[in-house]
């Protein structure tokens, strides 16, 4: 279905020497590289991982007669084909960067979550490579037995200071941080009072808790209020929660409203800011600061896999909830805790948080930009059958599954990475190709890449022909 591209290794050298070092960008095989390698790269090509490269390759050549046990999910990959909305994975050959390669082929990159850069950061790259040498590659254990390293609890309070908050607890993702919360604070005796656009993570949780679940309009914060008055004299605990940015649309959840709302009912008020932090607030603290609800949100959840350009997710709150979910949160008592490398990394995110301010306004900048001569263009950038985007999460609106599919792809061949979101990621006749901005592409980068959305889209009957 993609075109597969040729092979081009691991990362261009001219952009990161240390991949560099190690041959980055080759296809080391055959007799001639054997001749020119260096010792790394021969230990590739003759060495034990060759022959573990070789192991596997067998694994992979091996034909495998189709078992009926599970046929439903071949019928089912084959409803996605003939929809047009089945896909393959797109490979990244160098760094997550505004111009960079997949499957072999240059694009300007509107996809990533890498919303300040930070990914390719230097000062996050020396971190890492200093934490490495200085601690390994593994802390060796989870968390409550021997793998809480002491760059671990530093991270943890680099980000409570940060937040304004007591205390913090790291998660391997910001998807087991808002299902191993939601699911440990609450039972069945509970309730839920959700947003019917949050994040698949908090609908996962709620289904774990097992507690009670009432979803109520998007945004809605009179309904939200119905709700909570219907149940004011129901036995257990209620749970108000709400995406701070939404992922799909890139509206603003009505945070402060909803706080003061859980606030009146005694409700528990809880955040997931995964797409809020770096991006809202003072220095990217996040809604709740964007909001200033500092005091009423009582869980805050964000990630470390987006703006910080690491990985994993936490939760911010009081001293008693995170010493709690150290005790109670499944995913942190049975996953084994951060290499100290991303630990090291994230540290060192959050400073450049505080120290280039200016990476933030760039992502702005850019973004009212973009949006802006997507609208002039005739684009449904959201507002009309779908919210009306408020961040730099830019869904083009398409609506037909297929159409959508066949637009994302056509764009990639022409050098534009814009990915297409169907059913059932979003409902049926909302498809959308999502494209997002950072703080990084430059306005010449933009506007090759508008010219080509723009392009492509009349050709395909997307827009009119004037």
């Amino acid at each position: 279905m993609y075109p597969a591209g040729p092979q081009t290794g691991y990362g261009s050298t001219a952009a990161n020497p240390v991949l560099g070092r190690f041959g980055a960008g080759k296809v080391v095989t055959g007799s001639d590289e054997r001749r020119n390698s260096t010792p790394v790269e021969s230990l590739l090509v003759t060495g034990p991982l060759a022959a573990l490269s070789s192991f596997f390759e067998g694994f992979a050549m091996t034909e495998t007669a189709t078992r009926p046990q599970l046929a439903h999910l071949t019928a089912a990959l084959d409803e996605l084909r003939a929809k047009g909305t089945h896909f393959k994975l797109r490979i990244l050959d160098d760094q997550q960067a505004p111009v960079c390669h997949y499957d072999g082929r240059q694009v300007i990159n509107l996809a990533s979550n890498n919303y300040l850069g930070l990914a390719n950061h230097p000062k996050l790259i020396e971190s890492a490579l200093a934490a490495t040498k200085a601690f390994g590659v593994g802390s060796g254990a989870v968390r409550t037995i021997a793998g809480t390293m002491r760059i671990h609890m530093e991270l943890e309070e680099k980000i409570a200071r940060f937040k304004n908050v007591e205390a913090c607890v790291v998660f391997q993702s910001g998807f087991t941080a808002n299902a191993g919360t939601v699911s440990s604070i609450l039972g069945k005796e509970d309730f839920i009072l959700s947003d019917e656009l949050n994040h698949a993570s908090i609908i996962d949780g709620a289904r774990l808790s097992r507690a009670k679940i009432k979803v109520f309009r998007h945004k809605d914060v009179d309904h939200c209020e119905e709700l909570l008055q219907e149940l004011a004299n129901e036995p257990g605990r209620k749970l108000v929660i709400t995406d701070g940015v939404f992922s799909m649309d890139g509206d603003i959840g009505p945070v402060g409203k909803l706080a003061a709302l859980a606030e009146k009912y005694g409700a528990i008020m809880m955040v997931d800011d995964a797409h809020a932090s770096g991006v809202l607030g003072r220095n990217g603290r996040g809604s709740v600061d964007h909001f200033n609800a500092h005091g009423k949100v009582d869980v805050q959840v964000g990630t470390l896999s987006k703006a910080i350009g690491a990985l994993g997710g936490y939760v911010c709150g009081s001293r008693d909830l995170i010493d709690y979910l150290y005790h109670r949160a499944r995913p942190f008592l049975f996953s084994t805790s951060h290499p100290p490398s991303v630990a090291a990394t994230c540290i060192a995110a959050f400073d450049i948080l505080e120290q280039e301010p200016e990476r933030i306004e760039r992502l702005w900048a850019n973004t009212r930009y973009f949006q802006g001569e997507l609208r002039g263009a005739g684009f449904n950038v959201g507002g009309i059958n779908t919210p009306a985007t408020e961040t730099p999460i830019t869904p083009v609106i398409i609506g037909d599954g297929r159409a959508t599919m066949d637009f994302s792809r056509a764009l990639f061949d022409e050098g534009v990475l814009g990915t297409g979101i169907a059913f059932p990621t979003v409902p049926e006749g909302k498809a959308r190709i999502r494209l997002m901005l950072t703080s990084e592409h430059t306005r010449e980068q933009l506007d090759q890449a508008l010219e080509t959305i723009v392009g492509v889209a009349k050709r395909m009957g997307i827009l009119a022909q004037p």
